[in-house]
């Protein structure tokens, strides 16, 4: 399927190009999400109309990205869960617990589809690397360190 992306998007492309995806991902993804419209001859006029405004709302959306992730950056993230004597957690902290400690800390803008964690839940006590997407321009490092209480 033909689609004019409306934003950025990673590993596909900027505002305003027109991409070849599948019809799934276009339909069920893309679409509903309002990063993309089908790409049809009115849809085009329709865009150039108002290419000005979408451009505008980016440059936006990414100054406000690029301003909390300055403050994310090297940030130290404490989070506490009940864990066995021997380390390991009962459950696990997950991207969702990572982005609700992080809106208590004062970064409202997190959610927890920007958090990425590289190896899944963190199952155990220690420090972890962790990555926020805030923008497809923008990604932050943190470290993410679970304290455990006991039982």
């Amino acid at each position: 399927m033909q689609i004019i992306l409306l934003e950025k998007v990673v590993n596909l492309g900027n505002l305003g190009e027109v991409v070849r995806v599948r019809d799934g991902y276009a339909r069920n993804f893309l679409i509903p999400q309002k990063k993309a419209t089908r790409a049809t001859k009115s849809a085009l006029e329709a865009f150039e109309a108002r290419r000005a405004e979408l451009e505008k709302v980016q440059a936006e959306r990414l100054a406000a990205s690029q301003s909390v992730g300055e403050r994310l950056n090297g940030y130290v993230l404490k989070i506490s869960q009940k864990a066995g004597v021997d380390g390991r957690l009962f459950g696990s902290v997950t991207n969702a617990d990572i982005a609700e400690a992080l809106r208590k800390a004062g970064f409202e803008s997190v959610e927890k589809s920007f958090v990425r964690l590289p190896n899944g839940a963190l199952k155990a006590v220690g420090e972890y690397p962790v990555q926020v997407a805030l923008h497809a321009d923008v990604v932050s490092d943190i470290s993410v360190v679970v304290e455990g209480e006991m039982a």
